[in-house]
């Protein structure tokens, strides 16, 4: 069975856009998942807070290292170019996720072949390398995770070779039909059968956080409040039953 085989509900989905990857990362500790956030790779543009995430399965790329008899500005007369296939083929509300080896001296996408997956209504992408035009990038609208910026194209450092197959991303691997999750501090990957507990676990936590929250700020002290004792909670069972 394959990631893409289990189904994600539009409700998880939307559940993922309103919790942080800080919470993602500590359910997926839970369940024995240690390595899940990206390394090296950051928003090009630091979301505005409230800003929904970035979320969305992924869409893989593969680069291997370029090598100059195939690697030359010629390679993108072919319009079955691997990059652009993947440009052109990534579905919308997927979020295309580019293995560049973390290779940080050449580009991974720049400002038309972006223009075109903001256009098709691919949700974003992510990348281990750098992008260019990161002016232009910045002012585009569409979610971008990666490396910084860096000028040289892509076919300098890099050889596109497979679509939408098991890569590794900023240290993670990232299977094809896994649901990328990018809020301001990066990019956390979980295993799409995960998503709907993993949604669900983290808007628990998230709730029972902002409860400890304001007790804290209120002048409580950590020992019974973070983590919270059997007293705290039925204490905080109490008040989400209010909220609700």
């Amino acid at each position: 069975m394959t990631s893409t085989d289990h189904p994600v509900s539009h409700a998880t989905l939307e559940q993922l856009r309103h919790v942080s990857t800080a919470t993602l990362t500590t359910q997926l500790f839970k369940l024995g998942l240690r390595n899940v956030f990206l390394q090296g790779v950051a928003p090009l543009v630091k979301p505005a807070p409230g800003t929904p995430n970035l979320v969305g399965p992924a869409f893989t790329l593969r680069n291997i290292p370029a090598r100059e008899d195939l690697d030359h500005l010629g390679a993108f007369q072919d319009p079955d170019h691997p990059q652009r296939k993947a440009v052109e083929t990534a579905p919308a509300g997927s979020v295309l996720v580019q293995d560049c080896r973390g290779e940080r001296s050449a580009a991974s996408v720049g400002s038309i072949l972006a223009t075109r997956l903001k256009i098709r209504r691919v949700a974003g992408m992510v990348s281990d390398g750098p992008v260019r035009d990161s002016g232009v990038l910045a002012e585009l609208g569409l979610p971008l995770f990666c490396a910084g910026a860096s000028a040289p194209p892509n076919l300098v450092k890099h050889h596109a070779v497979d679509l939408n197959v098991p890569i590794g991303c900023g240290g993670v691997a990232v299977y094809p039909g896994d649901i990328v999750v990018g809020d301001t501090d990066g990019v956390v990957i979980i295993p799409r059968h995960l998503a709907e507990d993993v949604a669900t676990a983290a808007v628990e936590q998230e709730r029972l956080e902002q409860f400890i929250s304001e007790r804290i700020e209120t002048g409580a002290a950590l020992r019974g409040t973070y983590p919270p004792s059997e007293e705290t909670l039925a204490a905080y069972r109490q008040w989400r039953d209010e909220q609700s």
